[in-house]
């Protein structure tokens, strides 16, 4: 056996210690080198990279940025609109703007509108990289001082003449183009043709493009004539519009123009004399009273209403309206809007007794929710974006909403025939001493749904209402655009909070068979870059076919019965439907006016082709003599009946297409409609088994009875699929409808209402 020495043992040890020292020691220095050298180097060619992918895609997109042209430069930017033939309705406020030449732009306002928007304008050439960095910076830390962003006055004027302003579309696509084409700019304007053009295109507020339009609709007089304090308002407005400019805002206006001579001051443009003496100025020194640009255009004139509604769908879209230059197609139809306006502001069709009288109407094509006309008013003259009745929901539609609320639902969730048995007679509001009446202050007895809804009787209708319950029914109308934050009451039966477009929209669900369209102003939006987005409604299936069928042929004979409320309505030859309405005065007041007059008047018609909302009324009714007495009640169909004749020609008229599960019956000599299998069609077919089976040992007066049931039960076999109109007198199912077709009938039921409790419940025929 070998045996290791003590000399031997204790050598190992000391070299195992020299071993484990080494080992502890730093790696050389050279190597530790090489290792950083190798990261720096890959991270070298990562930058590398990056920088060129970034450069390539920078240069692929400004490839495709839109052209520079002076023509974009130099105009507005204007937003064109379009009616539905694509024909220019006007552009949005240029026909009121008034360019400067580079020599007309005042140097104190070069001075404050470079010391706000961009203080190195005459330094850089279109982008300011230490800017951009530097707002970059500023955002991240939080440390702006709010006079400045990113963009110089080329970037703001390249987006204002080239490009959407909606926030969706700020693309990193959309900033490199941007950028591209600003560079270009600085290549081939001078500083001051590219100030001018900015100075020039701004949106100024209440329809003003450019600062010299501003200076003159608030000032009334040049900016070259302002004073410091109106150039640093006028100059600061562009940043928020609807916010800085002193009408809006006095308060923001104020802060903004301080805003905009501190950065004068900051950028020594102005001295501390200047900046404390325009400070202490008020801001309406000088200011012209609150006005409005005239209207110097006659489409937009007559189309006023409409256009505002346009507007705002724009914005709701995200769109900028004022601060893009786009073009706006709409579904307006120039032609009936025309005849629409003339129609209220003339005496040509309808007598109106006194100026002061207001009527307000939309008009839409049930197929797809098109608003093709509206009417916001009469007698208005050249106030822009004035009120717009047409979308004003102060006012209750009467028994306009008796098809809504009550029998529509009935049909739908009760399966009522129109021969459905309701009774008139005396009523009390359920909790409440209120006494339900109705226009004649008379009561009729037993009388079928058909018979209530076309004389328009009250009781019968809070009773249906009652039998379908209000919750139902309020979830039946808020699929027809009738929403509500709280829960109506059950005279809302007679009378519902609404504008002429949602009952337009409403009642065209009973045109086209059950779909409810959203209303829809706009056909598509082009933006500056020319990219295209198209707007349609998606219809919603919101009611059986079968309900819209029966609830529409019922209220065909709101305008051809003789017992109609709606007789004034009547055009002969034409498949339509509709129903009035009318408000009474409150119980506690209707003292102080003469008996029968009403507050409101309304009329819902329709045909396959349009459905049209009428109303008429005072915007003060309860001041003077601003009543409807029973001439002025009539307007509302009158009016009706005279666009709607209007409309109708050269287009097809046919009638309604009776579904296959709606069965006919005839019931004391009326063409009366069920469901098949319903309660109530079974319920009359046991009557009439019974009353059959007892015919043979009946009197002779009973045997006759049994024999007119019996030709009663043969008519409820199944419908053809051909469409049978309701009324004898109807033409056949397919024609067009002459230029002649307009009607006044000799005479026609009163038209008003007793109230119940209130002016929200005070609702008629």
């Amino acid at each position: 056996m070998f045996i290791m020495s003590k000399q031997d043992s204790n050598y190992s040890r000391v070299q195992q210690r020299k071993q484990q020292q080494q080992n502890k020691r730093p790696a050389h220095p050279r190597k530790k080198r090489h290792l950083f050298a190798k990261i720096f180097w890959s991270l070298f060619l990562l930058a590398v990279v990056a920088i060129a992918a970034a450069a390539t895609l920078f240069f692929s997109y400004a490839r495709t940025a839109p052209a520079l042209n002076e023509e974009n430069l130099k105009n507005p930017g204007a937003t064109v609109l379009y009616d539905s033939a694509n024909k220019k309705i006007l552009d949005l406020g240029s026909q009121n703007a008034v360019a400067l030449k580079p020599n007309e732009v005042p140097q104190q306002l070069k001075d404050a509108v470079t010391s706000i928007e961009d203080r190195r304008f005459y330094q850089h050439q279109g982008v300011d990289i230490k800017r951009t960095f530097g707002a970059a910076f500023a955002n991240l830390t939080h440390s702006s001082n709010g006079l400045q962003g990113g963009s110089t006055l080329d970037q703001q004027l390249i987006k204002l003449a080239f490009f959407s302003t909606k926030k969706s579309d700020q693309t990193l696509k959309r900033k490199a183009q941007e950028a591209w084409l600003a560079r270009k700019l600085d290549q081939t304007y001078s500083k001051n043709q590219i100030l001018t053009f900015y100075v020039n295109k701004v949106f100024m507020g209440y329809s003003s493009y450019g600062m010299q339009t501003a200076a003159k609709f608030y000032y009334g007089k040049s900016v070259k004539d302002l004073d410091l304090a109106q150039t640093a308002l006028i100059a600061g407005i562009p940043n928020a519009p609807s916010q800085y400019n002193p009408y809006s805002n006095s308060q923001l206006a104020l802060a903004r123009r301080n805003e905009v001579l501190d950065a004068m001051y900051k950028n020594k443009k102005i001295s501390q004399a200047d900046l404390t003496a325009a400070k202490a100025e008020k801001i309406d020194q000088g200011l012209l009273p609150v006005h409005q640009n005239e209207q110097k255009n006659n489409k937009a004139k007559i189309s006023d209403p409409y256009i505002k509604q346009v507007i705002t769908e724009v914005k709701k879209k995200g769109y900028d309206p004022y601060g893009s230059q786009l073009k706006i197609y709409t579904n307006l139809d120039m032609n009936i809007q025309k005849r629409l306006y003339n129609i209220a502001n003339s005496n040509d069709y309808v007598y109106f007794p006194d100026n002061k009288l207001q009527i307000a109407s939309t008009i839409v094509n049930p197929n797809n929710g098109k608003v093709v006309a509206m009417l916001g008013g009469r007698k208005t003259g050249n106030v822009t974006y004035g009120l717009n009745r047409a979308v004003q929901t102060d006012r209750t539609n009467g028994s306009t909403a008796k098809p809504l609320m009550d029998y529509a639902p009935a049909i739908e969730y009760l399966n009522w025939a129109t021969y459905h048995s309701l009774k008139d007679d005396k009523y009390t509001y359920p909790g409440t001493n209120i006494q339900l009446r109705d226009f004649d202050n008379q009561y009729k007895g037993e009388m079928t749904m058909r018979d209530a809804l076309v004389q328009s009787r009250n009781v019968p209708a809070i009773k249906t209402l009652l039998s379908v319950g209000l919750s139902k029914s309020q979830n039946f109308i808020s699929k027809l655009g009738f929403k509500y934050k709280k829960e109506l009451e059950t005279q809302n039966g007679i009378g519902l909070p609404s504008s002429t477009l949602q009952n337009a929209a409403a009642y065209a669900a009973f045109a086209n068979g059950g779909t409810y369209y959203k209303p829809e102003y706009i056909n598509r939006i082009q933006t500056a870059d020319g990219q295209v987005h198209d707007y349609s409604s998606q219809g919603k299936h919101v009611m059986e076919s079968s309900t819209a069928y029966m609830i529409t042929d019922m209220l065909k004979g709101v305008i051809n019965s003789p017992m109609g409320s709606g007789t004034r309505a009547q055009i002969p030859g034409l498949y339509q439907a509709g129903k009035t309405g009318t408000n009474a005065y409150p119980d506690d007041i209707a003292g102080k006016f003469p008996a029968d007059v009403s507050m409101d008047s309304w009329f819902n018609g329709y045909t396959k082709n349009y459905s049209i909302s009428v109303w008429v009324g005072y915007d003060h009714p309860y001041q003077g003599t601003n009543y409807l007495d029973s001439m002025s009640t009539r307007l509302a169909q009158l009016a009706y009946q005279s666009i709607m004749s209007y409309i109708a020609q050269g287009k097809t008229n046919s009638d309604w297409t009776r579904p296959s599960n709606v069965l006919t019956k005839q019931v004391n000599g009326v063409q009366e409609l069920y469901l098949a299998g319903a309660p109530d069609a079974n319920i009359i077919k046991e009557k009439e088994k019974s009353s059959s089976s007892s015919s043979s040992s009946s009197s002779s007066s009973s045997s006759s009875s049994s024999e007119e049931e019996s030709s009663e039960d043969e008519s409820s076999e199944e419908p053809s699929s051909s469409s049978e109109p309701t009324q004898s007198s109807v033409p056949e199912t397919s024609s067009t409808v002459p230029s002649s077709s307009v009607s006044t009938p000799d005479s026609e039921p009163e038209n008003s209402s007793s109230p119940a409790s209130s002016a929200e419940t005070t609702q008629g025929q």
